[in-house]
């Protein structure tokens, strides 16, 4: 259907040859950055990155796409440096921008189509959040792929029945549960889509072999769940606060955390695309949208929508709402193309200096720092410090078994001190397991000497059997002012209280 509603201006004009320019501008000066980039892993990176050495269906906190991805490029580089762990985020974005130009051809065809194909692409290249998540390795950038793969293969059907697209489809929806689980968030709106619009209906046949491509994709992680205690779903429930109310603190502080993730939304798409989406939202209420518009409201959303209750009820992170921004960069742009002349190159301009100005942050992180005088990038440096300070305190003190109950100390231990002379644990306290560590790396009790542990808390034992080595503030990052403890104790005074 061709699109009359929208007007052509010299300002909103972009060749496809300059947008395809910009991506891989873009991609390349992130790529070049990552290799001078002086962060040390996050705690979920480094988590991530072991997970990856010790390949499995399922982890216990997230579905097991992201290990595979880092193993796969660790194994075809041969090296495990930052780099190589975090390469993928920017291909993957790339990747994305690439697919979400075809999509929006497949959906906008005409001239309208060709005209908007390359701003979706520089849009999405240059929202806030991946900029941000392309200089670190997360699941949302696998995860947002795989979504756009799976609405391409959508809109397919809706034209013509194809057994090779309901495959895809299932397929690539599989693969994103297999990486992040919010991708469940997507079916109320399609749902919704497919009931109220004629145009997204697709033939039960091709529903059929979506699903059930879609089920072997990931019955492995359901079967590691069932033989794992649930132990993913059991951590999202616990982050999540489902069953707790989220907490105390009365209507007010629930309200707040609300539209305190609503607000969120304009930092991880930017403010221009975010309220692009919800003027969406107001035409299609004042019935002002046709079927491609309501189609891709349907598909994004509602996403945001569902995550915001679940802010207001318990509780959620400003990224759990990223399937919505595949549909929703194409709804944005789709819109602002239509219906103003300085949206999208405002959009771009912020969009642009963010992709410009974060991975400046990553090289600089020692350097750059807040008006409080705290490093911007205090978060992502001085972990591999704190573990280089804890083999040599091992090393002195003769305890090559180090015992530690902090995530993040223990991920970068596995990490930075990897191929070394030391064995690493995490302590157990019984019970359902508080970290991967925990689940799969206790202290074994056939270690019966004395070990190192490792506390940020003052620790004593039985008869005075801690021999504290050493206590010590780091210097930078994240647990700058905090005071961690070295003990030489052994090994039964760290066994779980009956």
């Amino acid at each position: 259907m061709p699109d009359t509603t929208h007007s052509r201006t010299d300002t909103q004009k972009l060749s496809l040859g300059l947008g395809l320019a910009i991506i891989f501008g873009v991609t390349l000066w992130r790529v070049i950055m990552l290799l001078l980039n002086r962060t040390d892993l996050f705690v979920d990176e480094a988590q991530y990155w072991f997970w990856g050495q010790n390949l499995d269906f399922g982890y216990y906190s997230k579905p097991p796409m992201i290990a595979w991805v880092i193993r796969f490029f660790n194994t075809i580089s041969g090296s495990d440096s930052t780099f190589w762990i975090r390469v993928s985020a920017p291909l993957f974005h790339l990747a994305t921008a690439l697919m979400l130009m075809r999509t929006t051809r497949r959906l906008i065809d005409g001239d309208a189509g060709r005209d908007i194909e390359p701003w979706v692409g520089v849009i999405f290249i240059t929202l806030p959040a991946a900029s941000l998540s392309a200089v670190l390795v997360s699941t949302d950038t696998i995860q947002i792929l795989f979504v756009t793969i799976a609405i391409w293969a959508f809109l397919g059907l809706t034209k013509r029945s194809s057994v090779l697209e309901a495959l895809i489809l299932g397929i690539s929806l599989g693969i994103a549960f297999l990486t992040k689980y919010s991708v469940l968030f997507l079916l109320p709106g399609v749902g919704i889509a497919m009931l109220t619009l004629r145009s997204a209906r697709i033939a039960w046949r091709d529903v059929a072999i979506a699903a059930i491509a879609g089920a072997i994709v990931v019955a492995p992680n359901l079967w590691w769940n069932v033989t794992h205690g649930a132990a993913t779903v059991r951590h999202t429930q616990t982050i999540a606060h489902w069953g707790t109310g989220g907490g105390n603190g009365g209507l007010l502080k629930h309200v707040l955390s609300a539209l305190g993730f609503v607000g969120a939304q304009f930092g991880v798409v930017g403010p221009v695309v975010f309220y692009a989406m919800l003027w969406a939202g107001w035409r299609l209420i004042r019935g002002q949208s046709d079927d491609r518009e309501k189609l891709l409201f349907w598909f994004s959303v509602p996403v945001v929508a569902l995550i915001t209750l679940q802010a207001l009820f318990a509780k959620a992170y400003a990224n759990w709402a990223v399937t919505a921004y595949a549909a929703g960069t194409i709804l944005a742009v789709w819109l602002l193309y239509r219906l103003t002349k300085k949206g999208l190159v405002t959009s771009l301009i912020i969009g642009g200096v963010v992709a410009f100005v974060i991975p400046i942050l990553t090289v600089f992180a020692y350097d750059i720092k807040l008006p409080n005088g705290d490093l911007v990038m205090k978060r992502y440096i001085g972990r591999s410090a704190i573990s280089l300070e804890i083999a040599d305190i091992a090393t002195t003190a003769k305890t090559p078994d180090i015992v530690g109950e902090d995530r993040d100390i223990l991920a970068d231990l596995f990490y930075t001190l990897k191929g070394k002379p030391f064995h690493i644990y995490a302590r157990n306290f019984g019970g359902f397991p508080k970290s991967y560590y925990e689940q799969n790396f206790s202290l074994p009790a056939t270690v019966t000497g004395s070990v190192l542990y490792v506390s940020d808390d003052p620790f004593d034992c039985v008869g005075g059997q801690a021999e504290l080595i050493k206590s010590w503030s780091p210097d930078l990052g994240d647990m700058k002012g905090k005071t961690l403890y070295a003990y030489r104790v052994p090994a039964s005074c760290l066994s779980p209280k009956s």
